[in-house]
């Protein structure tokens, strides 16, 4: 079958190249899914970097989250069919014709959510969902968070304000704003502006910021730190610069501030199956609502898959960059 596959780490534009991979047979508790459309996201780059939690044996095959349909089924598995149209996300090579999940890691997609929708629905969306919630934060309370039009902020905003939990949305770029305004995202503060964190404080008034999200790191965390309300939580979802957190001890003492990491795969190893359907359903709910957008950018071949990575590194993109088989 055709792959995008790296024989070694390093940058993906790099070392992906298009291989001929054996097609995996589903071992017991595993399904094989025919690939239509896969996501390609920044955890997949930093893993064929072999810079993150998960390190692959080479060579190894990329992505991790696809929709396709079900082609066969290992020993055991019940409840799906051939031919049925399923998401997965947190699985290895999806960037493939072929490649199998375990079942209980396999979600059927309704026929009204479109292959592009449900090749990007699992990952990113279910870890803002399942990070709303690990923030306890509840209606009418304030939520920060930087690289707010990367893809899980630009979702975690939707699914807030879906909630009654308010956003303030930073960028990087001025250009930004207006991106994070066309998807109907409210609050958002470039902090190219030297003014920015004034603007902030400007937007809440005298209510506190509950919870900030940092996927930045450096001086960023800090930054986040600085303007949280008393008690409140500070939550590292990514390291965008590679640098460490840089946070003044003053307000992490003086304001009783609690500091936690979030990754989104052990989150959802932990969450019980009733938690997750809960929490799939209300993505299907809010995508059928029209409270929820993911936007595509473009659509490469696997042959092209070195030059979609690159696109996906470009800022200003207007959704998520998508492989096909």
């Amino acid at each position: 079958m055709r792959s995008a596959i790296h024989a070694s780490f390093g940058e993906p534009a790099d070392v992906l190249t298009l291989g001929d991979s054996p097609i995996p047979q589903p071992g017991p508790g595993k399904v094989r899914v025919k690939t239509i459309l896969a996501a390609i996201h920044h955890h997949d780059l930093w893993t064929i970097r072999g810079q993150y939690g998960y390190k692959p044996q080479l060579p190894a095959i990329g992505g991790s989250e696809a929709v396709g349909i079900v082609d066969a089924l290992g020993e055991g598995v019940t409840g799906f069919s051939i031919g049925q149209r399923v998401a997965v996300a947190s699985a290895h090579g999806t960037w493939a014709e072929f490649f199998t999940s375990p079942a209980g890691m396999t979600i059927p997609v309704p026929e009204a959510i479109s292959d592009e929708t449900a090749a990007q629905l699992i990952a990113m969306p279910l870890s803002a969902l399942m990070l709303l919630e690990f923030l306890q934060v509840e209606s009418g309370q304030w939520v920060l968070q930087n690289t707010a039009n990367g893809t899980v902020g630009k979702t975690l905003a939707m699914l807030a304000a879906a909630r009654g939990v308010h956003t303030i949305n930073l960028v990087r770029r001025d250009e930004g704003v207006d991106e994070l305004a066309a998807l109907g995202i409210r609050n958002a503060v470039s902090t190219a502006q030297a003014d920015w964190q004034d603007q902030v404080r400007a937007i809440v008034g005298d209510t506190p910021i509950s919870a900030a999200v940092d996927s930045v790191g450096g001086k960023a965390s800090g930054e986040l730190m600085t303007l949280l309300g008393e008690g409140g939580t500070l939550v590292s979802f990514g390291s965008m610069t590679g640098e460490p957190m840089n946070i003044g001890s003053g307000d992490v003492i003086f304001k009783q501030a609690t500091v936690k990491g979030f990754w989104g795969s052990k989150v959802s190893q932990e969450m019980s199956q009733e938690d997750k359907q809960r929490l799939v359903g209300e993505l299907f709910q809010r995508i059928g609502g029209g409270e929820l957008q993911l936007p595509v950018d473009a659509i490469y071949d696997l042959a092209e898959a070195a030059e979609a990575v690159r696109a996906t590194l470009q800022p200003g993109r207007k959704g998520k960059v998508l492989l096909k088989p």
